[in-house]
């Protein structure tokens, strides 16, 4: 499973949904679905553009964790 950290990452910059929206170029809903805990898809481009506005890499946006079974 994925998981976002992108919620902890704008908190931790003071960083907006409005004012990320402006720095990426990424639509609102983009970023909304992003912050979820548990996102499903996301282009390499968004989250390049994600991470660039929040001046971090593309890895810190995200961890794998293991499927428990």
């Amino acid at each position: 499973m994925i998981t976002s950290n992108l919620k902890y990452l704008m908190r931790q910059k003071n960083i907006t949904i409005s004012k990320l929206v402006e720095l990426s170029g990424v639509s609102n809903h983009t970023v909304v679905r992003a912050r979820r805990t548990s996102i499903g898809e996301c282009t390499l481009n968004t989250l390049e553009r994600i991470s660039n506005a929040l001046e971090c890499k593309i890895k810190d946006l995200f961890e794998q964790e293991k499927d428990r079974k």
